[in-house]
């Protein structure tokens, strides 16, 4: 999202920062479709993965510590076991959300094509209890995806659990009104200044004797 910082840890058989903590969503997006599935190992240690994004996360302030786990496996590699992670990750103030991706069943051709097909569970290695135990050592939840749409509508749902904190907005007129009130201090000022004026020019002014005259008898 907008305004989010955002980074990306790959695992396999080990765990590695993939892209550190940015604002810039494009980078993650394009560092993200070069990676490639057996990168990092054919192995699984979500145990580490954990451990290492506590740790990249540990500055950051505690209402944004979140962490977002995607897998299609079970742990099968690393030094830390998953819960002992999420109880580290509970500790450090850090949510876990995780994601358990993958269809139940899946149509595989043979080798003459449609000849010889048969059906298999891609997601029979998904560890879904450890999962779901780690999401609420954390505070977090569990989500299982068994398609793109169904993962685009968890992260739809994951903004509305993590809302980003905005400054409060603050109206400030477009238009320019200062002169209103320079206006009117002038005018105040001119005013005072000419009603001042006049009034000395008053008190200045000579007095002229009254007119006389006088009659007799003639």
């Amino acid at each position: 999202r907008t305004g989010d910082r955002l980074g990306l840890i790959l695992f396999g058989t080990r765990a590695y920062v993939h892209v550190p903590l940015i604002f810039d969503r494009a980078t993650v997006r394009e560092l993200l479709g070069e990676a490639r599935i057996g990168l990092a190992g054919e192995s699984t240690a979500i145990g580490d993965a954990i451990g290492l994004a506590v740790k990249r996360l540990r500055d950051r302030p505690e209402s944004a510590r979140v962490l977002v786990l995607l897998t299609d496996g079970a742990n099968t590699a690393g030094e830390v076991p998953p819960v002992q992670a999420a109880k580290l990750a509970a500790a450090s103030g850090v949510r876990i959300y995780t994601i358990g991706v993958g269809a139940e069943s899946m149509t595989v051709p043979g080798p003459l094509g449609l000849f010889g097909s048969r059906r298999i569970n891609p997601s029979a290695d998904l560890d879904e209890e450890t999962l779901q135990e780690i999401a609420a050592l954390t505070g977090g939840g569990y989500f299982r995806a068994r398609s793109s749409e169904e993962l685009a509508e968890i992260y739809v749902l994951l903004d509305q659990l993590e809302p980003v904190d905005q400054d409060a907005e603050v109206f400030r007129p477009v238009a320019s009104l200062f002169h209103w009130p320079m206006a009117l201090a002038l005018l105040i000022s001119f005013a005072w200044v000419l009603g001042t004026t006049l009034h000395g020019l008053r008190l200045a002014r000579p007095r002229r004797a009254p007119a006389t005259m006088e009659v007799g008898d003639g």
